[in-house]
């Protein structure tokens, strides 16, 4: 399903109302996504309903500040390739954990460290460059996609796996439809309705959940018109070294998976990176996630599913995505607007991922396919993506071992890439080194 057309368009060559649904496309892919980690923290957390709007908006709020930290190339910061951030799922356990046993104010301490950490860390991170040849970038980036699929699938069933109406009919309808709506117009469009084909299967699938019923207005019309970003809005943040331990391990994993999706985006927009840009791009995570703290949301990394956005769509130019963080800014300042996005059903949000997931990963499989096939290779590539699976389908493995430490085996894309990562230190020891 190789978009040849939609490849040899510029985006310079679309007009802004079209490159706004571009924008808009990138939006809704991590929406969902981005407001399930709120939702989780503050249900989990008992916050009243107040409490909630303001961590919903303003983490959206930061989604699009974050995402123009990577956009935008600076003397430090700036990746500039199109990529979305949103708070990783990563961060989710450590952060019901920090505030339901220490507090709120440990909790965005523990947000402000970990920031901190990325920033004061990302030099020596990039200095690991050299040990990412495509064995080992192509296995993780397989990973990022394969390891996503099972979440899309969960999403196809309604979300809650222990819900009593998981797996309907109805479910099921609106999940496969939405996916099949997406292939359908890939195999029989071209030009621009080719690379908006996940936004028309979301506004579609939409549409056949409202006439069948399945949508419930009532989000749009008890939110809000403005809320503002303040500081400290929950607690002033508070430091204790297990906190921050905890935050830092939750950060090195996301700091792996977005070394995934960098290599991604790179070997899409055909661009060599360097270790300056990867330098960039950790240092705008590390502030990203210390501006979170002081308002009191999240820390912020790279969203994968945009990664197949940008594959499905061929438009590798960063204007769109300059857009969807403009959008961004304005849903988390206007929560009625924002609240509108979540009228999508959660199976037609799964249907859409499994495509764009499975892009991301036979991008993976993509670049292993230029991997010289030897034995060490091909033990590398089967091992760490074997590893990597076995993790994801059996998270209850480290059940036993102490929390901190299952934060880090849990993640299949983590611990697959650093077998990777292993592996190839050992097969290959004679890996060239990457300059800048």
């Amino acid at each position: 399903m190789e978009n040849k057309n939609a490849s040899n368009m510029p985006s310079k060559e679309l007009s802004i109302p079209k490159t706004m649904l571009l924008g808009f496309q990138h939006l809704l892919a991590m929406y969902s996504g981005d407001i399930l980690v709120p939702l989780l923290i503050g249900a989990v957390l008992h916050f009243n309903t107040a409490q909630m709007t303001y961590l919903v908006s303003m983490d959206i709020f930061m989604c699009g500040v974050a995402t123009l930290l990577q956009l935008k190339r600076t003397p430090i910061t700036g990746i500039a390739l199109p990529v979305v951030l949103g708070c990783a799922v990563e961060y989710v356990a450590p952060l019901q954990h920090i505030g339901n046993t220490l507090g709120f104010g440990y909790m965005y301490g523990g947000i402000i460290a970990a920031g901190i950490f990325i920033l004061l860390i990302g030099n020596l991170f990039a200095d690991l460059r050299r040990f990412f040849p495509p064995v080992v970038t192509g296995s993780l980036i397989t990973l990022i996609g394969f390891t996503l699929i099972p979440v899309a699938f969960q999403n196809i069933g309604g979300g809650d796996a222990t819900a009593k109406n998981f797996g309907t009919p109805t479910n099921l309808l609106l999940g496969f439809v939405t996916a099949l709506i997406i292939i359908l117009i890939n195999i029989l469009s071209r030009g621009f309705l080719q690379q908006i084909s996940v936004l028309i299967g979301i506004v579609v699938g939409t549409l056949i959940a409202i006439a069948m019923g399945e949508v419930n207005f009532a989000s749009v019309g008890q939110a809000h018109w403005v809320q503002l970003p303040q500081f400290f809005y929950f607690a002033t943040p508070k430091f204790e070294w297990s906190s921050i331990l905890t935050m830092i391990l939750a950060a090195v994993t996301c700091m792996i998976e977005s070394t995934g999706v960098y290599f991604a985006l790179a070997d899409i927009t055909k661009r060599d990176l360097t270790k300056d840009d990867l330098k960039r791009g950790y240092r705008s995570e590390g502030i990203a996630a210390i501006l979170g703290g002081l308002f009191n949301t999240f820390p912020y990394s790279t969203f994968s599913q945009n990664v197949g956005i940008v594959q499905l769509s061929g438009i590798k130019k960063l204007r769109p995505v300059y857009y969807s963080a403009v959008m961004l800014l304005i849903l988390g300042l206007i929560p009625k607007f924002g609240a509108v996005a979540t009228l999508i059903p959660t199976p037609v949000l799964g249907g859409a991922m499994l495509v764009m997931f499975g892009m991301v990963g036979s991008q993976g499989i993509k670049m292993l396919s230029d991997v010289p096939m030897t034995t060490s290779n091909l033990l590398i590539m089967a091992i760490s993506i074997g590893v990597g699976l076995g993790v994801t389908t059996q998270p209850a493995l480290f059940k036993f071992l102490p929390e901190t430490v299952q934060t880090i085996l849990s993640n299949g894309m983590v611990v697959g890439g650093i077998t990777a990562l292993v592996l190839n230190i050992l097969f290959n020891p004679k890996t060239k080194k990457v300059t800048a």
